[in-house]
């Protein structure tokens, strides 16, 4: 039988009823705790609109009529109770009766556990993990706000590696901690981010469609051995990044649709409610019992599992009432406009709130439209986000790139048009797993020309985007030239090692990373005018885009110089700021990256005016490639030679 108790207090029902409560995991689900020397599980759940809620497992026969859970009386919509002799890996559900005597078998919304798919239950899961990473997390809040760099591979946990001799499995969180952080770590990257590794039932959604949204997906081991997978990254000095998706969900019987038989998480009408491009249900962000679970939700990753920012899926469609519909298949708001304003609003406080409790902390935002500030403060009117996916270079970019290397000359303004807007938020690059899935083909096979030509193109796209100001990231398979598409049933080719043009392209950007760390130049300034200033973006002939990259006046300056033609030139000049050596750095032509060698050593500026700058160099231009040069700030410029120059177009800013 279920006896009465309660871990609520006044305070905990008024701020959850208000959309206040950010920790209602401490309360909802399941707890184990011990009451007068008795051992069990305190159940709550929130369905105001059932008859009845009683909690069926293995324990009693899955019986409906044994356990009934009491309400609470202060209308508060919340079932409660505690469960004596029940305890950790207890396997259970939430039965809940409509009142018109239909009933439903509900996964718990809170459990930090559930089975493994395809089967659906919770599990009571209370063990604990002793973290290492105490020192990793004070440095973390100590620099809080400072400028660092941020190069991110994006990782689905399930197709990263996969072990053949085992049947094609995926690796589990264990294998992981071993695998995949000696990887990331040896390629430089400072960041690793997770597709959604939350409950999913259908691995094909990548972990998009979830059900269990305090839980690990079971698929690769308990909450302990993700929580260890965090832990290693930290101690390998790599923070780690979490997919978070508050903009919908599945509609299985089993998860949040259709809760206690009422439209309880989502919006009742459909033309706010039903999400027509996923066929699942958006969240309603004007509830407040709504809100308090998902801000809860996001700050659990955080407490919980100590990850290091949040990135928030399809948040342009939160923010836009139309989204995906046609004329008449939307509500207006109450000014009748497009935007949802309770969206704007919940994705405020997620932001303020995030940032106040856990110093150090970013979100990124996945947000693909013009919607304004989205990474401005919100004191300045912004939604509050640490920084948003630039989708706009990466459709210019990957469009350039596509242009047989001969026409070119007559797009230049597709490479240098992300320039006229790159600081009017502070931008992550993105080269996500979406643009090499779903008959796009991979990016080396995006690239045009002979098998040479596609290698060099894909090493200069990679160059570009590592010197372009703002962060950036990498889907895995991308750094070594993976040939087909993404596969999360095959998982990344990495047999493709074997060939020196995959393995030059994996150095590439293994050193890439290396240098992007190492001169501050490409990081302290990443979201400001002061960190570029271009050098020529008019080129169209050769098709050459060169620039530099700056930090504080002590740090070294960068040189870059693109070249995306075919050709190769003995003697090429660029004006540089000051005299002296400009040493290159990196030259993706370079032969231990599969390039032709045409490579340049030291140049030696002369005084000779050009580009705007009091001197200049020149070097060999090599094809297809990258070019990095460092050399001695010189004097600062006026203002009005610091601002970029965009180079005229004839399109609008994005």
């Amino acid at each position: 039988m279920v006896q009465a108790h309660t871990l609520f207090t006044d305070f905990d029902i008024a701020l959850y009823q208000s959309g206040k409560h950010f920790r209602l995991y401490e309360k909802m689900g399941s707890h184990c705790i011990e009451i007068n020397n008795r051992k069990g599980t305190y159940f709550a759940v929130w369905a105001p609109n059932a008859k009845r809620v009683s909690i069926t497992g293995d324990f009693n026969g899955w019986n409906p009529d044994t356990h009934v859970l009491l309400p609470r009386w202060d209308k508060s919509g919340i079932w409660e109770g505690f469960v004596p002799g029940i305890g950790h890996g207890t396997v259970y559900k939430y039965h809940i009766t409509m009142h018109n005597g239909a009933a439903l078998d509900k996964g718990d919304p809170f459990a930090r556990r559930w089975e493994t798919p395809p089967r659906t239950a919770s599990m009571v899961w209370d063990q604990s993990y002793d973290w290492q990473d105490q020192d990793w997390l004070t440095q973390r809040a100590k620099i809080a706000g400072q400028p660092k760099p941020w190069s991110v591979y994006e990782v689905h946990l399930g197709s990263w590696k996969k072990k053949v001799e085992d049947g094609n499995r995926s690796l589990n969180f264990k294998e992981l901690a071993d695998e995949l952080v000696q990887y990331v770590s040896d390629m430089g990257f400072t960041h690793v981010e997770f597709m959604p590794m939350m409950e999913h039932p259908y691995f094909p959604s990548w972990g998009y469609q979830i059900t269990g949204f305090f839980a690990p997906t079971s698929r690769f081991g308990n909450p302990e051995d993700l929580k260890l997978l965090v832990d290693r990254f930290h101690q390998a000095g790599i923070g780690v990044i979490l997919d978070w998706v508050p903009s919908h969900f599945p509609g299985d019987i089993h998860g949040l649709y259709l809760f206690d038989g009422s439209h309880l998480y989502e919006y009742a009408d459909p033309r706010k409610g039903y999400h027509p491009d996923w066929n699942s249900y958006i969240f309603d962000y004007g509830r407040n019992e709504v809100r308090s679970f998902l801000i809860s939700n996001a700050l659990f990753w955080l407490d919980q599992y100590h990850v290091d920012g949040l990135r928030v899926d399809a948040v342009a469609s939160m923010l836009y009432l139309d989204y995906s519909r046609k004329e008449g298949e939307w509500i207006p708001n109450v000014y009748g406009g497009k935007e949802n304003l309770e969206a704007i609003s919940l994705l405020r406080e997620f932001n303020e709130t995030v940032y106040k409790e856990f110093p150090g902390v970013e979100t990124i935002a996945e947000e693909s439209t013009a919607f304004p500030g989205v990474s401005k403060p919100i004191w300045d009117g912004g939604l509050g986000f640490g920084q948003k996916w630039m989708m706009g270079w990466m459709h210019d970019s990957l469009n350039y790139f596509k242009r047989p290397t001969a026409f070119r000359r007559w797009h230049q303004n597709e490479i240098t048009f992300s320039m006229v807007y790159a600081f009017s938020e502070r931008f992550m690059l993105p080269l996500s797993h979406d643009e090499v899935v779903h008959l796009k083909s991979s990016l080396l096979f995006k690239m045009p020309g002979d098998e040479w030509q596609k290698h060099a193109n894909l090493r200069a796209l990679f160059g570009h985007q590592w010197t372009h100001p703002g962060t950036h990231l990498l889907f895995m398979g991308g750094e070594i030239a993976q040939t087909t598409e993404w596969s999360h049933d095959r998982g990344v080719t990495w047999e493709l090692l074997q060939y020196e043009l995959h393995k030059g392209c994996q150095e590439w950007v293994r050193d890439l990373n290396k240098m992007y760390v190492h001169y501050p130049a490409l990081w302290r300034n990443a979201f400001s005018p002061e960190g570029y200033e271009w050098i020529s973006g008019d080129d169209t002939e050769n098709s050459v885009v060169s620039f530099l990259r700056k930090g504080n006046e002590t740090d070294k300056v960068l040189l870059v110089v693109c070249h995306f033609q075919a050709n190769a030139m003995e003697q090429y000049s660029v004006g540089v700021p000051s005299s002296g050596t400009w040493k290159e750095v990196l030259n993706s032509d370079d032969k231990k990256y599969g390039g032709s060698g045409m490579i340049n050593g030291d140049l030696k500026a002369v005084k000779k005016a050009s580009h705007g700058q009091d001197y200049s160099v020149s070097f060999k231009l090599a094809p297809l490639a990258v070019m990095i040069f460092e050399g001695n700030p010189g004097k600062p410029k006026v203002a009005e030679k610091t601002k970029v120059k965009a180079i005229d177009t004839g399109k609008k800013t994005k």
